[in-house]
């Protein structure tokens, strides 16, 4: 159930961010686009005004009759206010000569000054396009709204040629450019939301069974030592009863080990001491003196190498853990797992010391105690 909820939140908070970034992105992105289209546009418009204003101005010093070079422009202008882009013809006072809708003719020219004069020497598409957003009217109604972006005189007569905008058609095509930008962006987020759903469950199914495995890898390891230090136990018992039977019967003790001795010379300062090996916990050397720990913490030392005293010891009784320290199973508290595959054994309160077993003699140790 957890993880559930932990998916769902995540899921939520992607969505979150790219709805954050699409809201902030999509308001950029279809500014850019937009104001290029405008701009192709309005180049194009601008072209043919001027083109029509050198063939008026053509015709006109050839002589030939001003209306009827009107007239014909008329007719070929005619009902094309409805395209976004069309050409218009005006006079220095500011009447319509010539449009695609009759019944503008001999109207003022509909314009802004400071839209034309930003157009006038570059294609400042930002400005038209803040016009026409701004423009809360265009597009409702059937009415056709129109700007003037370009005028281009025809010399050596009173005649302008006029490139017209219209805005209602322009409104039209930045919403169906917003509508292909947000349903990009909306078939975008489903895809990205369900695919980083999916690689979130993945990824987090993937970590859960890595995650098991080492649960479960650590469980065996646990059983497994938890099984070890049963057998210690069950070794201990076992060897203290065959060490009270030592004790109370020299022979039997003859019997059962042929190397094994009843009891060692040590010194203590310049004493001679004898020790029951019974008695001792654990063996050690340190700069080249053999020290023997009983178990009640006296400590005496030793001429001989820790390799004789090892092979005059009863090898069920006394482990050598390594060339430092020969145990005794009696003196064993604790075996404790340390490292990838080594052992720490850990002896009783009357001492502090903690002997590693190496890997390599972990398994002769497992064997030792199982004997």
């Amino acid at each position: 159930m957890k993880k559930d909820k932990l998916y769902l939140f995540t899921v939520l908070a992607i969505t979150l961010v790219f709805l954050i970034i699409s809201v902030i992105g999509a308001q950029y992105f279809i500014k850019v686009s937009a104001n290029q289209l405008i701009e192709v546009q309005v180049e194009t418009s601008k072209r043919e005004a001027n083109e029509i204003a050198s063939i008026l101005n053509f015709q006109l010093k050839t002589n030939h009759d001003k209306n009827a070079i009107l007239d014909n422009l008329q007719q070929t202008i005619s009902k094309t206010s409805s395209d976004t882009w069309f050409i218009s013809v005006f006079d220095w006072s500011g009447k319509k000569i010539c449009h695609p809708d009759i019944t503008k003719i001999g109207e003022p020219v509909n314009s802004k000054p400071n839209l034309l004069a930003s157009l006038k020497e570059k294609n400042n598409s930002d400005d038209l396009y803040d016009l026409l957003v701004s423009n809360s009217n265009m597009g409702n109604n059937s009415e056709v709204v129109s700007e003037v972006i370009h005028i281009a005189p025809v010399k050596s007569s009173d005649l302008i040629v006029a490139a017209n905008v219209n805005t209602s058609n322009v409104h039209k095509q930045l919403r169906k450019l917003k509508r292909n930008f947000y349903m990009i962006f909306l078939i975008m987020g489903v895809l990205v939301i369900v695919l980083s759903s999916v690689a979130v469950r993945i990824i987090g199914s993937s970590y859960e069974k890595q995650l098991e495995m080492k649960n479960s890898n650590l469980a065996n390891e646990v059983i497994n030592l938890s099984r070890l230090n049963t057998d210690l136990i069950s070794y201990q018992e076992k060897k203290e009863k065959e060490t009270q039977e030592v004790e109370t019967n020299i022979e039997k003790v003859s019997e059962v080990s042929e190397n094994s001795r009843i009891r060692i010379l040590t010194y203590i300062r310049n004493e001679l001491v004898p020790v029951l090996i019974s008695d001792i916990a654990y063996i050690y050397t340190e700069n080249t003196i053999t020290y023997i720990v009983c178990f009640d913490g006296k400590k005496s030392t030793s001429n001989s190498s820790l390799d004789d005293m090892y092979s005059n010891l009863d090898e069920t009784l006394f482990f050598r853990a390594n060339r430092q320290f020969i145990i005794s199973i009696s003196a064993i508290d604790k075996i404790i797992k340390y490292g990838k595959s080594q052992l720490k054994i850990l002896l009783h309160a009357n001492t502090s010391e903690e002997i590693l077993i190496s890997k390599n003699k972990a398994a002769e140790f497992k064997q030792w105690l199982n004997m």
